[in-house]
């Protein structure tokens, strides 16, 4: 269960992605694709429409078409770190932050250790889903280590490197895949926006949440994005200016824990999520997830004009057809992620 630098070790391999493709048009990022089976001029034109329609989401979600995803400043040499340490199984990561004797506190090093994992899981077909994790039972994340990110570090250079985290978020909402946060004990600060930047929240009895920067003389600015995403503004702004911490029964109420479990329930729970997550079709699985994202903070307007053509690319998909051929015939179906 140790961090192993070879992220291809999961056991689950995406079922026939080395079949040759059928003609027509393909859409999507350079890992999942949707085969549009279309000809001629009118089919090449369609295929062009629906191209930057897809562009258009990575956009919007600060990806390249090819699904890069810029102003990471993680060196790709770098060598892992045991400050996270990764393990990967039946098509589900694990990243589990690896600092109990600081809470998890975040580093620079356990910072862009996220970073260069979540660009490496992006690329790699046999991931499905991202689970992120605390080690030990006190704590998921505290947030930032205080002490330890300003050593050594000039003014200017404290300022640009602040935005990493933000990084660490578009890296997570860009990701293609299910991300899950499984919450022990203290969520706070940076590790309260880390958590909530996840798609859903599994958390046990003793979780406690809150954002105390403003005891310290602080603003929680960098996880305003993901807090807002996941609650009420005003009630943001409440837990912002008043620093007080949420136990797991209200958390659950205000909306932002997905589901609230026992202690000893918990991991079992992410588990399952987790496997049923990866047993879905990973090319619309990519195209819904990042399409909820390119709309989640737009005009309805705007989002239905994105979202109408895009139900046209997910019905010619591959997977579309075999799922509702596998519904016909009353048998599990076989997802290619095309």
């Amino acid at each position: 269960m140790g961090h192993e630098s070879n992220t291809r070790s999961c056991n689950t391999v995406a079922a026939g992605r080395r079949k040759p493709r059928a003609a027509g048009v393909v859409v999507g990022s350079c890992v999942s694709t949707i085969a549009i089976p279309l000809t001629g001029a009118v089919g090449q034109a369609i295929g062009t429409l629906l191209r930057a329609i897809v562009s258009l989401i990575h956009e919007s979600l600060g990806l390249s078409y090819c699904g890069s995803v810029p102003n990471v400043t993680t060196d790709p040499v770098a060598p892992p770190s045991d400050e996270m340490t990764y393990s990967c199984e039946g098509g589900v990561a694990r990243l589990t932050l690896n600092r109990p004797d600081r809470h998890n506190a975040l580093s620079w090093t356990l910072v862009h250790e996220l970073q260069r994992r979540l660009r490496e899981l992006r690329g790699d077909p046999d991931v499905r889903v991202v689970v992120i994790a605390g080690a030990g039972e006190k704590a998921f994340c505290a947030g930032a280590d205080l002490g330890g990110m300003a050593d050594g570090a000039g003014y200017l250079d404290l300022h640009e490197s602040r935005g990493e985290l933000a990084d660490v978020f578009r890296l997570l909402w860009g990701l293609g895949k299910p991300t899950i946060a499984e919450v022990r004990g203290y969520c706070l600060a940076g590790g309260f926006g880390l958590a909530l930047a996840c798609d859903l929240v599994l958390a046990d009895a003793t979780s406690q949440f809150g954002t105390p920067e403003i005891d310290r003389g602080l603003w929680p600015f960098m996880i305003t994005v993901p807090l807002l995403r996941s609650m009420a503004p005003k009630q943001v702004l409440e837990l912002m200016m008043t620093g007080r911490r949420v136990g797991a029964d209200e958390a659950s109420r205000m909306g932002f824990v997905t589901r609230l479990c026992d202690p000893d329930e918990l991991r079992g729970a992410v588990d399952e999520l987790a496997s049923t997550l990866a047993s879905k079709p990973p090319g619309v699985m990519r195209l819904g997830r990042d399409a909820f994202y390119a709309v989640v903070d737009q005009g309805a307007d705007d989002a239905l004009r994105l979202l109408h053509p895009l139900l046209t690319v997910t019905t010619g998909s591959a997977d579309t057809a075999e799922g509702i051929t596998a519904f016909l015939e009353k048998r599990p179906p076989n997802w290619t992620g095309r």
